[in-house]
Protein backbone atom coordinates (compact mmCIF):
# COMPACT_ATOMS: atom_id res chain seq x y z
CA UNK A 1 0.00 0.00 0.00
CA UNK A 2 1.31 3.46 -0.83
CA UNK A 3 1.69 6.37 1.56
CA UNK A 4 -0.13 9.61 0.83
CA UNK A 5 0.61 13.14 2.04
CA UNK A 6 -2.80 14.77 2.22
CA UNK A 7 -4.33 18.08 3.24
CA UNK A 8 -7.91 18.46 4.40
CA UNK A 9 -9.79 21.07 2.36
CA UNK A 10 -12.10 21.78 5.32
CA UNK A 11 -9.70 22.30 8.25
CA UNK A 12 -6.29 22.54 6.44
CA UNK A 13 -4.83 19.71 8.55
CA UNK A 14 -1.92 17.95 6.78
CA UNK A 15 -1.23 14.29 7.46
CA UNK A 16 0.44 11.19 6.06
CA UNK A 17 -1.44 7.92 5.73
CA UNK A 18 -0.88 4.47 4.28
CA UNK A 19 -3.93 3.40 2.29
CA UNK A 20 -5.05 1.35 -0.67
CA UNK A 21 -5.29 3.13 -4.00
CA UNK A 22 -9.00 2.28 -4.08
CA UNK A 23 -9.49 3.98 -0.70
CA UNK A 24 -7.98 7.15 -2.15
CA UNK A 25 -9.95 7.12 -5.41
CA UNK A 26 -13.24 6.25 -3.70
CA UNK A 27 -12.73 9.00 -1.08
CA UNK A 28 -12.78 6.56 1.84
CA UNK A 29 -9.87 8.27 3.62
CA UNK A 30 -10.99 10.77 6.26
CA UNK A 31 -9.17 13.61 7.95
CA UNK A 32 -8.08 12.47 11.43
CA UNK A 33 -8.85 15.94 12.82
CA UNK A 34 -12.33 16.74 11.46
CA UNK A 35 -13.48 13.61 9.63
CA UNK A 36 -13.91 15.23 6.21
CA UNK A 37 -13.15 13.18 3.10
CA UNK A 38 -12.45 16.26 0.94
CA UNK A 39 -8.68 15.85 0.71
CA UNK A 40 -6.01 17.07 -1.68
CA UNK A 41 -2.52 15.73 -2.31
CA UNK A 42 0.45 17.54 -0.83
CA UNK A 43 3.69 17.33 -2.79
CA UNK A 44 6.89 17.75 -0.82
CA UNK A 45 10.45 18.18 -2.03
CA UNK A 46 12.83 15.29 -1.58
CA UNK A 47 16.52 16.07 -1.61
CA UNK A 48 19.08 13.33 -2.04
CA UNK A 49 22.67 14.25 -1.44
CA UNK A 50 25.33 11.82 -2.50
CA UNK A 51 29.01 12.42 -2.05
CA UNK A 52 31.43 10.91 -4.50
CA UNK A 53 35.06 10.27 -3.85
CA UNK A 54 37.54 11.64 -6.36
CA UNK A 55 38.55 8.15 -7.54
CA UNK A 56 35.09 7.15 -8.83
CA UNK A 57 36.14 7.91 -12.39
CA UNK A 58 38.60 4.98 -12.11
CA UNK A 59 35.74 2.52 -11.63
CA UNK A 60 35.71 -0.05 -14.46
CA UNK A 61 31.92 -0.43 -14.05
CA UNK A 62 30.98 3.26 -13.94
CA UNK A 63 28.58 2.73 -16.87
CA UNK A 64 26.64 0.28 -14.66
CA UNK A 65 26.99 1.64 -11.15
CA UNK A 66 27.25 5.37 -11.80
CA UNK A 67 30.28 5.48 -9.51
CA UNK A 68 28.37 4.42 -6.39
CA UNK A 69 30.23 1.17 -5.81
CA UNK A 70 33.24 3.03 -4.33
CA UNK A 71 35.57 0.88 -6.43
Amino acid sequence: MPFYDLKCEKCSHEFNIMAKISERTEKLIKCPKCGSNELSSVFKNINIIKSRSSDTSDCPNIHRCGGCCQH
